[in-house]
């Protein structure tokens, strides 16, 4: 039998400070063959970075490896001088980090970055090292490798920044490349760039590869072998096959059941209680069975030791204590969708908001006299329109002005044009003072709910504060009450009102931005991207507490978002942005089961499919999308067109039906 390539063997890190350790890895063993992609899965905080970080030793200052061994090639890194280590990383092993933007130097060119690490490990020198960073360049498929080598971070894209990224990775050939969340940051047509480009350099270079993520699609398309972990150790590990058809341990059961693709509209999601448990205790038993709905008796007070499910997998689990035996059980448990949502009583579906032609540009000033020197067209003529008690999806890639046109509505930001009319009004037309009463009936909700809330006023002040603002809840008394039934509604305790943001989860402060829009009883709520920054788990927990909000209250939802599978779940209608503009809309159905334009088809094709089995063809979308202060002549799309026609560099196109809800704007219908 062939030795592996990497070998980890009880690795356990301590990171001290605070009250107690934490111990992030906990015990974790995995080996990696030559050539394989080993996918590392499990939510936040479960110790996936930790566990790459430790195999690099690069833990933080007061982390220290407590344990283990961890073999590249037969040798121990764990016992190797820094100074030896250091010419492993890079020459052997290198890591791709989770944010490019942050991982790059922002005041050095990235040719200047690549020809670093080239020099500290290759020995080349003068015109050699430029020859090798073009040809670094060239083989991660940057366009104009040539020029991008003069440029800087922040002129470049999030793809290209993580191309950059890879490239400095791979300067040196590494037989082990750790890809940490290597697509978290993308939209799903940059991140089919980039796990392409992965899967091709791996097939040439025969590298290994350690795959982080928490995208069970992504492990899907790119795994051979997966594990899961869990609180600081792997629970699960098996083939990639055979965890996809049928995942053993009751938490990886749990997550599959939180994709909104695997549960229909108008069932609720299989959402996990609770968090990840703190890791500066030590565990009596199974760590999950705090959150486990299939706990037996013995599970808080007894550590599982390894059962078999089949050949080659495994689940640290006390359902498969008894082998095929445990295997029937825990087969017994698989849950099926959970109790339906109920649909709104509704059956009219008055217009409650109706937008035409809303043009929203931003001026380019130059020079000492500010002069105008441009104009950014972040959103150029968008009509639709959203019944009470209705969701529309709003989808496309990154910088087509999705969140602008959220914005513009409540004016946040200034359209430059056109009508939002909303219960009637049209809100660009108000004064400020009618404004403000009007935007009592709209809210938003933010992408990142960090962000938005101020670090230093106390949840139930900043709750309180668009009540008072807006003259909402009248005395000081009601309006304590109808904060802690507010807290109530988003399923957090009334105690938590004097506590801060920081002391807050992800998904618990999203909840909170929830209950912020809620607190002013609005009738439309904006959802910018309100799950994109959580775990599945999490997002279960947002998207089942949205469903319940609109069907209690009949609030009507504007929902922002690039995951097309949170879009299907939550959405009545969708309408597709490219480039400030609206190129199809529909029903869900319509627009996802029979997409007619061709940028809709390249987004459904690029999404990944939590099914090994179902790998489809990824329509390549050419270059990244045009700025939006000159955009493209004709059909914004046809420079990234496969079926471009001679029309569409000339005119843009004129919407064409399909049916009485279902229309797209392309020549190819004409």
């Amino acid at each position: 039998m062939t030795a592996p390539l990497l070998r980890v063997s009880g690795l356990t890190a301590r990171i001290h400070g605070g009250v107690a350790p934490v111990l992030p890895v906990d015990g974790v063993s995995f080996d990696i063959a030559a050539g394989q992609t080993f996918a590392l899965v499990g939510e936040s905080g479960c110790g996936k970075s930790m566990t790459a970080l430790s195999i690099m030793r690069l833990l933080p200052e007061a982390g220290e490896i407590a344990g283990g061994v961890v073999e590249l090639d037969g040798e121990n890194l764990l016992a190797l001088s820094e100074a030896r280590m250091r010419e492993v990383r890079g020459r052997r092993v290198a890591m791709i980090f989770q944010e490019p933007g942050l991982s790059l130097n922002p005041v050095m060119t990235v040719g200047a970055q690549i020809a670093e690490a080239v020099r500290r490990h290759t020995g080349l020198a003068g015109a050699a090292v430029d020859a090798r960073v073009l040809q670094l360049l060239e083989a991660v498929h940057m366009p104009d490798a040539r020029r991008r080598m003069a440029e800087y971070p922040f002129q470049m894209s999030g793809g290209m920044k993580q191309r950059v990224m890879i490239a400095i990775a791979l300067a040196c050939d590494p037989a082990l490349l750790i890809a940490d969340e290597p697509t978290t940051a993308l939209d799903v047509t940059v991140q089919a760039q980039v796990l392409e480009l992965l899967r091709e350099l791996q097939r040439s270079r025969g590298m290994a590869m350690l795959l982080i993520t928490h995208d069970l699609g992504v492990v899907a398309q790119m795994a051979q072998q997966v594990a899961v972990m869990y609180a600081g150790e792997i629970i699960e590990s098996a083939p990639v096959e055979a965890f996809f058809a049928g995942p053993a341990h009751p938490y990886s059961r749990k997550l599959f059941e939180s994709l909104p693709d695997r549960v229909g509209r108008g069932h609720a999601l299989a959402a996990i209680r609770g968090t990840v448990p703190a890791l500066t205790r030590p565990f009596k038993g199974c760590r999950f069975a705090e959150r486990c709905d299939r706990a037996l008796a013995h599970c808080p007070d007894t550590i599982p030791d390894w059962g078999v499910v089949r050949d080659g997998h495994r689940a640290k689990c006390h359902l498969y204590a008894d082998g095929a035996a445990g295997s029937a059980h825990g087969a017994a448990c698989a849950a099926g969708p959970q109790d339906a949502v109920a649909p709104s009583l509704r059956t009219d579906h008055p217009a409650l908001l109706e937008v035409a032609d809303l043009k929203i540009h931003f001026p380019i000033h130059r020079g000492l006299l500010r002069r105008v020197a441009g104009q950014v067209r972040a959103v150029d003529g968008v009509s639709f329109g959203i019944a009470a008690g209705r969701t529309l999806g709003l989808v496309g890639e990154s910088g087509c002005g999705k969140t602008t046109v959220g914005k513009g509505l409540l004016r946040l930001v200034q359209p430059t044009g056109g009508r939002v009319l909303f219960d009637g009004a049209d809100l660009l037309t108000l004064d400020r003072s009618a404004l403000r009463r009007r935007r009592r009936h709209a809210q938003i909700i933010f992408q990142d709910p960090y962000a938005s809330l101020n670090p230093r006023v106390r949840i139930g002040d900043a709750l309180e504060e668009g009540m008072l603002a807006l003259g909402v809840g009248g005395s000081a008394a009601r309006r304590q009450a109808q904060l802690a039934a507010l807290l109530g509604e988003v399923g957090l305790s009334p105690e938590v009102r004097d506590r801060y943001p920081h002391e807050f989860s992800g998904g618990q402060r999203q909840r909170i931005a929830i209950a912020r829009a809620l607190s002013v009883e609005p009738q439309l709520i904006i959802c910018d991207e309100p799950t994109s920054a959580l775990d599945v788990s999490v997002q279960a927990q947002i998207l089942n507490l949205l469903q319940r909000l609109q069907r209690d209250k009949g609030l009507a939802y504007l929902f922002i978002s690039h995951n097309m599978s949170v879009i299907e779940y939550m959405a009545d209608e969708v309408a597709v942005m490219y480039l400030g503009r609206i190129v199809e809309r529909g029903t869900v159905d319509e627009v996802l089961r029979t997409p007619k334009h061709p940028y809709t088809r390249a987004l459904l094709s690029a999404v990944p499919v939590a099914d090994p089995s179902a790998a489809r063809p990824v329509i390549q979308l050419a270059g990244d999308l045009p700025s939006p202060v000159h955009p493209p002549h004709g059909c914004h799309f046809h420079p990234r067109c496969g079926a471009a026609l001679p029309q569409c560099r000339l005119e843009f196109p004129d919407e064409q039906a399909f049916s009485a809800s279902h229309a797209a704007r392309c020549h190819l219908y004409r």
